[in-house]
This record gives structure tokens, C-alpha cells and sequence, in this order.
């Protein structure tokens, strides 16, 4: 009865939260494409990386302080490192507040007080966040679990050590360069909202849930058969089905029954593989982390002192 309440509460929450987004006045202003440009990546990487480095320092400190006495595990570190290069999670707020202007040759990553919308800029710095992280998260968990650095420290093992992003200068930017957006600070309710949503992510009692912010909905105004389809593919057969649905109700429900069967087949096996490739990363990382502790679990035991021989 408690988590019926609780998931009724949480779609009432959810519903109203989306209809004030639908019902707050929008810009007339040209939109703009929320795709990356991934051809940015290599001018902002370092900044990227130390801004990162930064993010997961302070999400480490604050997590320790949530649960303090109890010290933080190293399991809740590695959560924290895969998701601060999610905009999806609450982990990466930080990069909501950073516009990349122009200066020179360079491009330099300006960080702001309030959140901007999150377009072209937003989604290129996650790109590049995603680039440098890669599969060190891990490793970087781990040294932040065991060596407990200093910033300074953190810095240069992430972007030097465990990966390249600022061994080098980066390139100088092609003068033929389109320049991005204006920054535009999000409205407070729509910051508001979005937060609320990204902690949601994941949250027991409403599995699945897909929630759309104001950018979302504007996304597909001139084309609203498409909303929601990014994250949803299968929809694509369901649209079809519904155009040709044939007026005899009966021979359609007919149909339908001789051909469960093989629709939950394929569904399944569709889920399996979504699931599998994910199964497979996990286990990749665990397979690492087990190479790594066997390896120091050797090491150690190879520095013990062998016995003397017994004199007879």
C-alpha cells in the first residue's frame, strides 16, 4: 500500500511539474541544434578535464559529509565517477553553468552563476567529459578512495597520469570556425524542474519513468510524431501499426494472439542484448579492478621473508 502511494505520488508530482513546463511562454527565438560538435572536443578537453577533476573532488567531499560518521566506500566513489559525465544524472549539473567563448585561436570554458539551456555548448562539453573519463573511472575511484589527494593531485593523475587530456597544448581553433551560442541563463522554474527530474532518475517505486523537460517539448513542436522517440525506438513499429489498423476489430484481435508469441520473443531478446552490453561493460570494469587487487594481493606476498633453514 506504501509504494502504490508513493508511485501515485510520484506521477502527480511528475504530471504537474510537466504541465507547468508546457504552459510557461516560450521564446520566438530561431532554435538552436542540441547536437554536439564533437570537432570542439580536442580545443576544450584539458579545461574539460580539470573542471571534471574538480566535480568529482567535491562530490566525494560532500558525499563523506552526507554520511559521516560511516566513511564513504569505494563502490560510492565509482558511482559518483560514472555519473558525473551524465547530464541525465544530478552528478553533472556542473556542466550546465559553463559557456565556451571564444577568444583568439583558443576557446575557453567561463563558468556562470545560473544554469544555461542545455544546446549545442552543453552537449559538446558532456562529450568531451565522456572522452576523457572513458573507462578510468574506475581507476580514478580507486585512487580517490585510497589516496584520499589534495586537488592539485587529483588534477594531474586524471589528466596526465590516467589519461592524455592535457599532456599537450591544444590545437589552435580554425579561423573559418562557426561560433557557438549565446549563453542563456534557464529559467529558474525550468532549473528548478530539471533538477527534481534528474534526482528522479532511477528512484525505486517509478521504474522506467521518462521524463521530458520544456526543452524537450519545444524540440518537437513543428513535429510532435516524433516526441519521445530518441529514447524509444521500438515506438517506430507501434506508429505503424496504428495507421494501418483495420476496422474489423475481431480479425485484428486474431492476430494479435497468433503472433504473441513471437512478439515477446523478439521483445525479449531485444531487452537481453540492451541488457548484455551493459552486463558486459560492468563486467570489464570488475574484471579490471580483480587484475589490479590480485596483482597487489601478489606483490605483497612476495615481499614476505622466506623462512630460514632449520640447522640440523
Amino acid at each position: 500500500m506504501v509504494e502504490m502511494m508513493s508511485r501515485v505520488l510520484i506521477a502527480v508530482t511528475t504530471l504537474s511539474l510537466l504541465a507547468s513546463s508546457v504552459l510557461l511562454p516560450v521564446s520566438n527565438a530561431a532554435k538552436l541544434s542540441s547536437a554536439p560538435r564533437k570537432e570542439d572536443v580536442p580545443y576544450i578537453k584539458c579545461q574539460v578535464c580539470e573542471k571534471l577533476a574538480s566535480r568529482l573532488h567535491q562530490l566525494v567531499k560532500e558525499k563523506q559529509l552526507q554520511i559521516s560518521p560511516k566513511k564513504i566506500s569505494e563502490y560510492e566513489i565509482i558511482e559518483i565517477a560514472e555519473n558525473v559525465c551524465n547530464l541525465k544524472k544530478e552528478e553533472a549539473d556542473w556542466m550546465l553553468k559553463i559557456d565556451i567563448v571564444e577568444k583568439g585561436d583558443k576557446l575557453q570554458l567561463v563558468e556562470q552563476e545560473e544554469e544555461g539551456m542545455c544546446n549545442s555548448e552543453c552537449k559538446t562539453i558532456e562529450a568531451a567529459c565522456q572522452k576523457v573519463i572513458g573507462y578510468s573511472d574506475t581507476d580514478v575511484a580507486e585512487y580517490l578512495y585510497k589516496s584520499k589527494p589534495d586537488l592539485a593531485s587529483l588534477v594531474n593523475h586524471l589528466c596526465k597520469d590516467l589519461t592524455d587530456a592535457c599532456s599537450k597544448n591544444p590545437p589552435p581553433v580554425p579561423k573559418d570556425r562557426v561560433p557557438g551560442e549565446t549563453f542563456v541563463a534557464k529559467p529558474s522554474k525550468d532549473a528548478e524542474m530539471d533538477k527534481i527530474m534528474r534526482s528522479m532518475q532511477g528512484m525505486p517505486g517509478a521504474p522506467g519513468m521518462k521524463v521530458y523537460s520544456r526543452e524537450d517539448i519545444e524540440k518537437y513542436k513543428d513535429n510532435p510524431g516524433k516526441f519521445g522517440k530518441e529514447d524509444e525506438d521500438e515506438d517506430d513499429e507501434d506508429e505503424e501499426e496504428d495507421e494501418k489498423f483495420p476496422k474489423n476489430l475481431g480479425k485484428v484481435l486474431k492476430e494479435k494472439e497468433s503472433s504473441k508469441k513471437e512478439e515477446w520473443k523478439k521483445i525479449i531478446s531485444k531487452e537481453l542484448k540492451k541488457k548484455g552490453e551493459v552486463l558486459k561493460r560492468h563486467a570489464q570494469k570488475v574484471s579490471n579492478w580483480v587484475r589490479r587487487w590480485w596483482k597487489r594481493v601478489g606483490s605483497s606476498s612476495s615481499k614476505k621473508p622466506k623462512p630460514g633453514k632449520t640447522e640440523l
